[in-house]
Parts: C-alpha cells; structure tokens; sequence
C-alpha cells in the first residue's frame, strides 16, 4: 500500500510560481511512476506531469516550458515546480503513483491540493 500527501497549493496571482510537493510513504520501493494530475470544476481529471523509474518524464502539451516534476528517491518526494501560472492552471492537483508488485499493477491517489490562480 502506498499513501500519498500533497502540500503547497494556494492563492497566486497569474504569472507567478507555486511549488507543489507529494510525499510518498507505505511501499514505496514499488512505485514504477509518480505524476501529477488536475481536475478544473466541471472538467474530467488531466495528467499534469509524470515521470518513471530510470527519469523519464511526461507533461501535458499545455504546461510544457513552464512545469517541471522532479524527484527525490531518498526522501520519497516528488515535486512540481510551476512557474508563469496562468487562470486556467486553477484546479484540485493530485499525486499519483503506479505500483508494480507481484506483476499486480495497482494506481494510488493523494487526497489534492487546491491551486487557485487569479488574473
């Protein structure tokens, strides 16, 4: 089992930056992924960004050049640096992490931070 705890959302005005972090506790070394998603009031919920065992990563085409995930194998972090944020960035961001153990693949989901960008 894995838990997961988002922290860092809030209020930004549009063009600044927040830096949103998950912490991963439980059986983490069968994390195979970690990412980021979002879901905006009335739409369905978006990968964000991802990233995999061995570094590679994913972002949507709509935060590329701006977002950035990273990740801290020893503390078990993962982290999204968001900068130029804009009002349509608004929305409930969750970490997700995929597990394989046992050739069982299981996905895992924090509870969501809310990041809110005025204009």
């Amino acid at each position: 089992q894995v838990r997961l705890v988002e922290s860092g959302g809030g209020l930004m005005q549009a063009g600044g930056s927040l830096r949103l972090s998950c912490a991963a506790s439980g059986s983490t070394s069968s994390i195979t992924a970690i990412g980021w998603y979002r879901q905006a009031p009335g739409k369905p919920r978006e990968l964000v960004a991802n990233i995999r065992d061995g570094g590679s990563t994913d972002y949507a085409d709509s935060v590329k050049g701006r977002f950035t995930i990273s990740r801290d194998h020893a503390k078990n972090l993962v982290d999204l640096q968001t900068n130029s944020l804009k009002p349509e960035d608004t929305a409930v961001y969750y970490c997700r992490a995929i597990t394989t153990r046992d050739r069982l693949v299981q996905q895992w989901w924090g509870q969501g931070t809310q990041v809110t960008v005025s204009s």
